[in-house]
């Protein structure tokens, strides 16, 4: 073990109590030397959630970060929507009232697209659709956007770590360019992530959740960040973190979600984190830009 990891790591289960800072630069993810903002499932707070729309919004804003969460059709679309089921974003109970408990693998994606995803959010967005994640990517690329990509309840969708590769890489998300600077790819589960890096091992990988400190080095040989809740987070969690190199030679970075107010923005930013998911991206930049 390098003598940063047991400091930080000391720090870590002090609580925080302790600040070790790791030898090699934290805030690689801009390069900016500062959080990154990341725009949860677009800007959410004020489009409705993993549409077109909401990218856009985000877009408006000024915000080049997008989040969003991928899952599988019953004929093997990628789409993007967070939920396992269809009910809290679109009208499929009225549309497909016997269809219960109606789940996103159950249905086409030509049903799926008969949704409407935006009155649900308010008037002005009725009519706004699930989109595939080809129709996604389309966006985001016509945006100059950068994308965080979740790749959601795998567990239900076998092999979709393989579809999702092979659709970015059809959309040119896959060159040196997208690799180095304008894609991570996350998952809650650990065996997914580490799918996606021995698919593809270019591919700049995240772990959601909050490992103990005892299991970074085994996921350090896979990812390259560890995404959590920013309400599991510390000052001593977030060093030890950075002080292990992930499978790409750099520092464990960390991006936390889901902050969205001022108070928790400067908390998180005054833990060293490398980038903050929200719902509300103007709130945590006007926060991080005063802090």
């Amino acid at each position: 073990m390098h003598a940063r990891v047991a400091a930080a790591s000391t720090a870590a289960l002090l609580g925080g109590a302790v600040l070790i800072l790791p030898t090699s630069p934290a805030h690689s993810v801009t390069g900016s030397g500062g959080p990154v903002v990341v725009s949860h499932r677009g800007a959410s707070a004020y489009a409705p959630e993993n549409t077109l729309a909401a990218i856009d919004k985000a877009d408006d804003m000024g915000f080049r970060w997008v989040e969003n969460d991928v899952q599988r059709t019953r004929d093997g679309v990628l789409v993007v929507i967070h939920d396992d089921t269809l009910t809290r974003t679109t009208n499929v109970e009225e549309v497909y009232p016997r269809r219960s408990p109606w789940k996103v693998k159950d249905f086409t994606a030509k049903e799926i697209a008969r949704l409407d995803a935006g009155s649900w959010f308010g008037r002005r967005y009725a009519g706004a659709h699930v989109p595939t994640l080809e129709q996604y990517m389309n966006r985001v690329s016509r945006n100059h956007q950068k994308l965080v990509m979740e790749i959601k309840n795998p567990e239900l969708y076998p092999g979709i770590e393989r579809q999702t590769l092979k659709l970015l890489n059809n959309a040119g998300w896959l060159d040196a360019d997208h690799l180095r600077n304008r894609l991570i790819v996350q998952s809650f589960s650990p065996a997914s992530v580490r799918t996606v890096h021995n698919l593809r091992p270019g591919v700049k990988t995240a772990l959601l959740g909050t490992p103990s400190v005892a299991d970074l080095p085994a996921y350090a040989e896979f990812t390259d960040q560890i995404n959590s809740s920013y309400t599991s987070i510390s000052t001593g969690y977030v060093a030890a973190i950075h002080a292990f190199d992930g499978p790409h030679g750099k520092p464990l970075e960390i991006l936390t979600w889901t902050v969205n107010d001022t108070a928790a923005a400067r908390r998180v930013a005054g833990y060293d984190v490398d980038g903050v998911i929200t719902n509300r991206p103007d709130v945590v930049r006007r926060a991080l830009s005063a802090y």
